[in-house]
């Protein structure tokens, strides 16, 4: 969710810090402040709106060498000045990114402080404040708040008088930047990369403090920690959009590549990918858990693993999970989607699984993550940075992973030989094709634009094709879409159909195409505008005004050639509406609170 940067260094703070914020954008926020040290005194800047509104009110010569920058994505108090990032109270400046839980509790502690904002984070500030005087020694402050915060945090913090950067962290991401020009905190490493790739990882309740010229970490212990330095192997031009309008466009051409590249990682020879996948034939029954979009791809990864693994398989949202009681067997393996490897439901089902001693495995997209680190075994995808909001490469990465498993399982127990693993390479140029010619996504786009409802349609797997397409264009395009089995219109749902509602249906399942074309020709009877996506010619003509027609491959892999012209009508629909793209109001790229 919210993007944090801090600096302290030879160059000139402010245009570094804004970079930073502006790198972060992808994470949703509704406001942006900065707080810097202008001869010894810290000055604060708040603007509620986009990151232009905050630079517009600055002057980048400045000559001020440390400081810190928020982005803000609001839970506690509406978006407005008062609320927003960076809080200063006595001698503390700091900001936050996470819940603090407790701070009820707290702020009954500060009968002293007069408080302005309606946040959780003024009172974090002002409790720091507190120990300060009494300490009169930021490392012990630091030691201490472990013990009095409860919830999530990722704080970069300010001392009047002091010329060093401190951070710490506990269940909200945030890395330490290193370069010969100075020293950075940042929430993702997008936010650094224009200035360094090199960068060490805060874990769970360890804290630090930067100067110019050194970066000191400490363990939970207080004790200086031993880190090795991280080397991020992108790059800040492959977070630029190279000529695309939008990020999100971008990033849905760059699936070829990161598929190929998925796939590559895992398949480049047989022996390897045996020996990375080797024991998941054990389990019996597997548990995939996910939000949002990586519930989706969920729904997607058990219509293959139980068609072709021949194991038990549930999908759960991660939200749910983590509340509800379950059963397990004696071989029995959770997995955990989460392309930021931060997602917050998702990280306590992972906590949760191991205070049972379940097995668990990740498919995460960042490189020690959270997730990653914690879970027994990690698959990576290679999605690389994801920079727009709604999920296009990652979610197909994810996808064809779980198809991986599938496939593996298959060879294992004699459902499929190895000579599935062509159909993973053929898929990708069968993508690129496609991606060659948009024209039939375009004219369904400028068919659907101006409707208020749009309904998707499909059978098992078609119908978790369909949740994911309807949740693209509801995130985009702000069109309520709505996603439903098939089988189910009888059941109350026809109701909503009448005339020239726009109807999209994906058949891709001949053993239930029948069926589906029945219930298409159900809401073609009562005036729907009628788009099918399918693998297969349909001879009556009647039934559909548009048709996008797919190459048949393989179950495994076809689902993706569906999803992306699933994706690009999304896009297309909300460029014609206008719509801010990559940013969608009131979402955030990586959900790190509950």
């Amino acid at each position: 969710m919210c993007g944090i940067v801090g600096y302290i260094g030879k160059d000139k703070c402010i245009p570094i810090i804004i970079n930073g914020l502006e790198a972060l954008e992808y994470r949703g926020y509704d406001s942006a402040g900065l707080a810097y040290v202008d001869k010894g005194k810290i000055i604060l800047k708040k603007e509620v709106g986009r990151i232009e509104n905050l630079k517009n009110n600055l002057d980048m010569n400045v000559e001020s060498y440390l400081g810190i920058g928020h982005t803000r994505w609001a839970t506690h108090g509406k978006p407005c000045q008062e609320n927003s990032h960076p809080h200063r109270v006595g001698n503390i400046t700091l900001v936050h990114n996470g819940i603090i839980e407790n701070y009820d509790e707290l702020k009954k502690e500060l009968i002293d402080y007069d408080l302005k904002s309606e946040t959780d984070t003024e009172v974090v500030a002002a409790y720091i404040d507190k120990l300060y005087k009494e300490t009169k020694d930021m490392l012990k402050v630091l030691q201490l708040l472990k013990k009095h915060l409860i919830g999530s945090y990722a704080l970069g913090i300010i001392v009047d008088g002091i010329n060093k950067l401190y951070a710490i962290r506990k269940d909200s991401p945030l890395i330490i930047g290193v370069s010969e020009a100075g020293n950075f905190i940042a929430s993702d490493v997008p936010a650094i990369l224009r200035y360094t790739n090199m960068y060490y990882l805060l874990l769970n309740d360890e804290y630090a403090v930067l100067d110019e010229d050194d970066v000191v970490i400490y363990d939970r212990d207080g004790s200086i920690s031993t880190k090795n330095i991280e080397i991020f192997e992108g790059s800040y031009e492959a977070a630029m959009k190279n000529g695309f309008d939008h990020f999100m466009l971008k990033e849905i051409y760059e699936q070829p590549k990161v598929i190929n590249d998925t796939i590559n990682e895992y398949i480049k020879d047989k022996k390897s990918f045996f020996a990375k996948m080797k024991g998941l034939e054990k389990y019996k029954a597997i548990d995939i858990v996910g939000c949002g979009s990586a519930y989706h791809v969920g729904l997607v990864g058990k219509s293959l693993i139980t068609e072709y693994g021949k194991v038990l398989v549930n999908v759960d949202i991660a939200s749910e999970y983590r509340y509800t009681n379950h059963i397990y067997s004696k071989k029995h393996l959770i997995i955990l989607i989460s392309q930021s490897g931060e997602t917050a439901d998702t990280l306590a089902v992972l906590r949760k699984a191991k205070k049972e001693n379940i097995d668990t495995l990740a498919i995460v997209n960042v490189v020690g993550s959270s997730i990653a680190r914690e879970a027994d075994k990690v698959l990576y995808i290679k999605a690389g940075p994801e920079i727009a909001v709604a999920t296009t490469k990652a979610y197909t990465c994810q996808l064809m992973l779980l198809s991986l498993i599938a496939a593996y399982l298959g060879v294992k127990n004699g459902n499929l030989d190895d000579s599935i693993f062509e159909e993973y390479h053929n898929i990708v140029r069968l993508l690129d094709d496609s991606l060659k010619d948009t024209k039939d996504i375009q004219k369904v786009a400028k068919m659907i634009w101006q409707n208020k409802d749009v309904f998707y349609l499909g059978r098992k797997v078609d119908y978790a094709l369909a949740m994911e397409a309807s949740l693209k264009l509801k995130e985009v395009s702000y069109l309520h879409s709505e996603a439903y089995a098939a089988g189910e219109l009888k059941h109350g749902t026809i109701s909503l159909i009448e005339k020239n509602t726009p109807v999209i249906s994906i058949v891709t399942d001949d053993s239930i195409r029948s069926k589906t074309l029945s219930n298409i020709k159900e809401v073609c009877a009562r005036g729907a505008l009628s788009i099918i996506i399918t693998n297969q010619d349909i001879s009556d003509n009647e039934m559909y005004t548009e048709l996008i027609r797919l190459p048949k491959v393989s179950k495994l892999v076809e689902s993706v050639l569906v999803i992306v012209k699933c994706q690009l009508l999304a896009y297309y629909v909300a460029k014609l509406n206008g719509c801010d793209i990559d940013k969608p109001r009131n979402l955030a790229k990586s959900v790190t609170v509950e």
